[in-house]
């Protein structure tokens, strides 16, 4: 499946070849991405990243299209020292002054798009983030995704769940409602099988 190829299924499942409806795909596809982005995590969108934090500055910029952290850690001496999560106001208690400076040992979201650390960094240092991303969108210059590749399925039927608002009674609707929780189930219970062989790993090491 490509996105060109999703939105000709879209139109031909629809049965609408109306200018209002055809323009509203590229909404539709888009809703059904973030629907099932929030029903499931896949090792597909995990993801590391290293960086560097800025010395005596405590809130870090989050990766583009960040969606859940994993794990942090810093490194100091060559060797990889872990940094704990912590709720914000615990942070803030921890390290009320901001202005003083040590290795952080706690990090939280700070907003959706940055994370704060205590203590405030007193050095830069070098650190690495394992985290979940949201993939990126499909769209005419994005053609593949992880969806479109091991869940065309459920990009289909949840880009037609989506168009039902637009489109009104539709009696369809029970029909494609019963295949998208099939195909959802079924990649809800192999994410399952996945994030359960990922912490017996995390144990065993």
């Amino acid at each position: 499946m490509t996105y060109s190829s999703l939105v000709s299924d879209i139109s031909s499942y629809l049965e609408r070849t109306d200018t209002a409806t055809l323009e509203k795909i590229p909404t539709f596809i888009m809703l059904a991405e973030q629907v099932i982005s929030a029903e499931i995590q896949f090792l597909g969108n995990l993801t590391v990243v290293t960086s560097q934090m800025n010395a005596n500055e405590p809130i870090i910029v989050k990766p583009a299209r960040w969606r859940k952290t994993v794990s942090m850690n810093l490194t100091i001496n060559g060797q990889r020292q872990p940094i704990f999560l912590r709720k914000y106001e615990y942070l803030r208690n921890y390290w009320p002054t901001p202005t003083l400076t040590d290795t952080p040992v706690y990090y939280c979201d700070y907003d959706y798009t940055h994370w704060f650390v205590a203590p405030t960094p007193n050095i830069a240092y070098n650190y690495e983030v394992l985290y979940y991303e949201r993939v990126q969108p499909l769209d005419v210059t994005n053609q593949t995704n992880w969806y479109t590749q091991y869940a065309p399925q459920a990009m289909l039927y949840g880009s037609l769940l989506q168009a039902m608002p637009f489109l009104k009674n539709d009696e369809r609707l029970p029909m494609w409602q019963q295949q998208y929780d099939r195909i959802i189930g079924t990649l809800k219970t192999e994410d399952v099988a996945r994030i359960g062989d990922r912490q017996t790993v995390v144990k065993d090491s």
